[in-house]
């Protein structure tokens, strides 16, 4: 008889179980529909402004705001469940493009990757975080199963030690500061602040190039990039530029 009530409760609670499930599921995808369903001009305007030659610093706690997209490589992935370290290290060092590593791309430059034909594209975010499902969804691109990049030139008006590069990131991601690999976001996970910091860096007076690759599955897509110096506080006497 204990059996078989101790049976009939493990039942019950998987029914219960699933259903919580099947309500969390449902409450994401709501969630997602809210965004677009609303917009259909599909346009990125709020979530970007084209970048301009104006002087544009890091914002007040530092986050730069000033990127230039690539738009979405189209991948197969059904589940962020694939997101450990070999697949993603596997994805990141994939030669998509001509140069990836080392050019500075500029607005409105195609590039071919398979069979798509891609534009970069020089915008502002008026969020400290960058919103790559907004950008897709703007352009009429795959939103969901895609990899971004991402690249930024930051001037610094001396040569600063000891800065460390912090990066949130939703999902996976790598950073490189000048051609050197920095940070490395791995997993699936959603964007926090300073989630990863890289170890102790030296910021270069004059250019520095940051460039970042991230890639997602279901769900949204975001990052935020800042600079901190040895002490933690944000790097601000910065200017942003895309040449």
């Amino acid at each position: 008889m204990n059996i078989k009530r101790s049976a009939s409760l493990l039942a019950a609670a998987f029914v219960i179980l699933a259903g919580l499930r099947s309500q969390g599921q449902s409450a994401t995808s709501g969630k997602i529909d809210v965004i677009t369903e609303n917009d259909t001009a599909r346009s990125l305007i709020p979530f970007f402004i084209p970048a301009t030659a104006s002087k544009k610093n890091p914002d007040s706690e530092g986050f730069i705001r000033r990127w230039l997209l690539l738009e979405p490589i189209n991948k197969s992935i059904r589940s962020n469940l694939v997101f450990t370290d070999s697949y993603l290290q596997k994805q990141f060092e994939t030669d998509y493009f001509p140069n990836q590593f080392t050019a500075i791309p500029k607005d409105g430059e195609k590039v071919k990757v398979g069979e798509q034909e891609l534009l970069w594209h020089a915008l502002e975010s008026p969020n400290f975080n960058v919103k790559l499902f907004r950008f897709a969804y703007g352009l009429r691109k795959q939103t969901y199963a895609v990899l971004f990049w991402a690249v930024t030139i930051v001037n610094s008006p001396r040569e600063i030690k000891n800065v460390r590069l912090a990066v949130g990131s939703n999902g996976g991601s790598t950073w490189w500061l000048n051609e050197k690999e920095a940070v490395v976001l791995d997993g699936d996970r959603r964007m926090v602040m300073d989630d990863c910091v890289s170890t102790r860096l030296t910021l270069n007076k004059g250019k520095n190039i940051i460039r970042g690759a991230l890639i997602n599955g279901p769900g949204l897509s975001d990052f935020c990039v800042r600079l901190l110096d040895e002490k933690g506080a944000p790097v601000k006497d910065l200017t942003i530029t895309l040449q």
